[in-house]
């Protein structure tokens, strides 16, 4: 009898053992999801600050585009994508889809949506602002919305984003938009000098 009952925090470890998943001691699948709920929401709401750093960590990236160029993009994929994970996973709990639209959505990743909705939030938002999937998660795209609004650039949330392409996944995004913008910059210094 003693057996049959469950600890606290380890929700149906039975069933989760036959199926080869790990289950921590001690943590429920609650209280990890509170934790990064807790951390997603603390960026949304700083979501000025992490604006301006990307604004300048995105040209400093840019400012080592030679480096890059001379390593071989490819070959420092790994190791940025590795780096890149683990930074925005723990503060956006992001999902690594290779186009980040962080900038755009008030610092709320909308691929943490259970639809993954880029464009905006469904018609189940409940009525105090949690998701219709997830009702104790917040819903991404109401924390997008207040994120937005204390950013400079908020109203770029109005923008349509583009489909996931999914052959994008699991790589950097930073290293994308680092090759894109300097290859902008020298077409734009290209059609100078011509």
């Amino acid at each position: 009898m003693a057996d049959a009952v469950q600890k606290p925090g380890n929700a149906a470890p039975a069933k989760k053992a036959a199926t080869g998943a790990f289950t921590p001691a001690g943590v429920s699948p609650s209280r990890r999801a509170r934790h990064k709920y807790t951390v997603r929401l603390w960026a949304v709401r700083h979501s000025r600050f992490f604006e301006w750093f990307y604004h300048r960590f995105a040209q400093g990236f840019l400012l080592l585009h030679p480096v890059w160029k001379l390593l071989g993009y490819q070959r420092v994929e790994r190791p940025i994508t590795f780096v890149e994970r683990h930074v925005k996973g723990f503060l956006f709990d992001c999902r690594m889809c290779g186009q980040c639209a962080l900038s755009s959505t008030g610092m709320s990743c909308p691929m943490n949506c259970p639809k993954q909705l880029r464009n905006g939030p469904c018609g189940g938002v409940r009525a105090n602002g949690n998701c219709e999937v997830e009702p104790d998660m917040p819903c991404v795209w109401v924390q997008a919305w207040k994120g937005s609004q204390n950013m400079a650039k908020g109203d770029a949330i109005m923008n349509v984003q583009k489909p996931v392409n999914q052959s994008l996944r699991e790589t950097s995004s930073w290293l994308r938009v680092t090759a894109e913008a300097a290859a902008a910059r020298e077409a734009a210094a290209a059609g100078k000098d011509a």
